[in-house]
């Protein structure tokens, strides 16, 4: 949520900071804004809506400047305006900020008693004018003591940019709880939260760490932790793609992009772990654990459920799914023999965080599943496995949820393996995972989705159902079509609709039924039947050992897949789910990559 750029340096600050934010924009916002040094004093721009809006103001500005932040905001306090659009600017204090301040309204009242006018909504603009009070009533400390005093008082998250009126060509910044990187140039630095904003002009970058503080300028990088001690060396990384990494490359929209790029990232995550490429499985006893809770949210969830049936099925292990915003607040049934996994795209989803924490305080094992290296889930659990999915732009995750499919499939193994669990399903699939790229590909291939997206484009509201594994990939499916679409769908269990939803069944209304398990196939096909019988319009997907059992009396529409186990199965059936969901989305016009409301990496609560 939110994107953070800032340079200093020779170049021309506001072409940088722009260019820098619309790499940013595929995690989610709703308005935009840039601060910049113009000889010695500080101005300000802000528009609500896209880039070009805040572009298109800009036009009319002559600024020559090398030193400047910029924001793109995802509302959180306040309606997405100018006013709340960062950054917010107080005294001498220019702020821009990722996170959420929760004691904001304490602070807010404690400073208004101290006089202080509020022109905005929002958490940021009280950290902002806190951030300055500390300065006006404590002069003789330097800006990173007084961004430190005020920090100590924040509840919350934050990830911070701040230029000072008296030091205009200096950036500062503090991190907690919020992604924040720095890169580091040939006379020229930046801050950003993301790799991408500055990966055009350097792949060299350090994390920033949870209370640690930076003074920035051109020539320059000091970094201070929790005491305020300089750090004499710096854990210097270096990014091993490249900013085509973030270009659509003659995809007409990221998503399909990704999409394409899925067979391989998938393939890959099976590589690794069958070829000893990936040692961090091995550091997982599954022997010793009774049970497995999966934390996770969105996306990552409906991943987790896949592995719940994995778990469950192949390695005996009873698995719980665990909404992650929900588990910190409930009672708690795990100790030493518990194993939490958190799932996260981003590593920093702030509710998978917190749950990760209440695991550990609890003494549960921990293990996370990310994409984005050095984040902070992938540095506060006991052992982290990357999925290595590569970057991903397009709000609606892809090949981010099937890596971390591919990833949950390889721990069962690994615990299968460990348990001395069927070794023949083991050895097959040990031999046949070479196989799963050019299956992918071929379902990529097929000509069926555009057919089916034009048989529900129109609909208002439809139902996804399936039993067993199918059910669980149902659930993802749904989630596409209405992050992208915005046709409001559900996923229910086959056999549960005629409990009482099966009441919005009318004539016409589209049902996308899973029907890929040979011990329930001809159930769900009875669940099928009793909603066409009320006038459902059915689109059967299913798989190529089920093709003669198809009829017209209950199927308006069929998409045969390839026959799989249920490793690869819902790797093959979700990557169709994705297609159908994107061709619908493309009919409908909508912004495909960047849907209304939402944000790519959620570090809100």
């Amino acid at each position: 949520m939110c994107g953070i750029i800032g340079y200093t340096g020779n170049k021309n600050a506001k072409d940088i900071i722009i260019s820098g934010l619309k790499t940013l924009e595929y995690r989610g916002y709703d308005s935009a804004g840039i601060a910049v040094n113009e000889n010695g004093i500080i101005h300000t721009y802000k528009s609500s809506g896209k880039i070009k809006n805040l572009e298109e103001l800009l036009k009319k500005k002559s600024i020559n400047s090398n030193t400047s932040i910029g924001h793109t905001r995802w509302a959180t306090h306040g309606k997405p305006n100018e006013t709340n659009a960062h950054p917010h600017r107080c005294g001498i204090t220019n702020l821009v900020h990722n996170g959420i301040i929760e004691n904001y309204i304490e602070l807010k009242n404690f400073l208004i008693n101290k006089g202080v006018i509020f022109n905005s909504s929002t958490d940021t603009e009280v950290a902002c004018a806190y951030i300055n009070y500390i300065y006006e009533n404590n002069k003789n400390l330097t800006k990173i003591e007084i961004i430190k005093k005020a920090c100590d008082n924040f509840i919350g998250s934050y990830a911070f940019g701040i230029i000072f009126d008296d030091e205009p060509d200096y950036i500062y910044t503090a991190k907690l709880n919020s992604p924040l990187l720095i890169g580091l140039g040939d006379k020229e630095n930046f801050i950003a939260s993301d790799i991408s904003a500055f990966l055009s002009y350097t792949k060299k970058y350090v994390i920033l760490q949870d209370n640690f503080y930076a003074k920035l300028k051109k020539e320059s990088v000091e970094i201070y932790d929790n005491n305020l001690k300089q750090l004499q060396n710096m854990d210097i990384k270096e990014a091993n793609f490249e900013i085509s990494n973030y270009q659509k490359n003659g995809f007409e929209h990221f998503m399909l992009k990704e999409i394409h790029e899925q067979p391989k990232a998938v393939a890959n995550v099976f590589k690794r772990y069958f070829e000893g490429m990936e040692s961090k499985y091995d550091e997982i006893d599954f022997t010793k654990f009774k049970d497995i809770h999966i934390v996770a949210c969105g996306s990552a969830m409906h991943a987790g459920f896949i592995g719940k049936y994995l778990f469950e099925t192949y390695a005996n292990i009873a698995t719980y799914i665990e909404v992650a915003s929900e588990y910190r607040y409930k009672k708690h049934v795990c100790d030493d023999k518990t194993l939490v996994i958190a799932i996260s795209q981003s590593g920093e989803t702030a509710d998978t965080i917190a749950a990760l924490n209440i695991a550990k305080q609890n003494g549960c094992t921990t293990v996370g599943i990310v994409n984005a290296v050095g984040s902070t889930i992938s540095q506060i659990v006991d052992t982290n496995i990357y999925t290595h999915a590569g970057p991903e732009i397009a709000v609606a995750t892809t090949k981010g949820y099937t890596t971390q499919v591919a990833t949950l499939a390889c721990l069962v193994l690994s615990a299968m393996k460990q348990k001395n669990i069927s070794k023949v399903l083991f050895n097959e699939l040990e031999q046949s995972y070479t196989n799963i790229e050019k299956i992918i590909k071929n379902v990529i291939s097929n000509n069926e989705y555009i057919n089916i997206a034009n048989n529900i484009k129109n609909s208002e509201n439809l139902f996804y159902i399936g039993r067993g594994i199918d059910y669980s990939i149902s659930m993802e499916g749904s989630l596409k079509l209405k992050e992208i679409s915005y046709i409001h769908s559900e996923s229910y269990a086959a056999g549960e609709l005629k409990h009482g939803t099966i009441s919005l069944i009318e004539n016409g209304t589209p049902i996308i039924a899973i029907a890929t398990d040979p011990n329930l196939f001809e159930k769900t096909i009875s669940n099928i039947k009793e909603t066409k019988s009320r006038g459902a319009f059915i689109i059967l997907i299913t798989t190529d050992e089920f093709k003669n059992k198809i009829s017209e009396d209950f199927c308006d529409i069929s998409l045969i897949l390839p026959k799989s186990n249920d490793f690869f199965k819902a790797l093959i059936v979700s990557t169709a789910l994705q297609l159908i969901a994107y061709e619908t989305a493309k009919l409908k016009n909508c912004d495909i990559d960047k849907p209304k409301n939402l944000a790519k990496s959620v570090t809100v609560e």
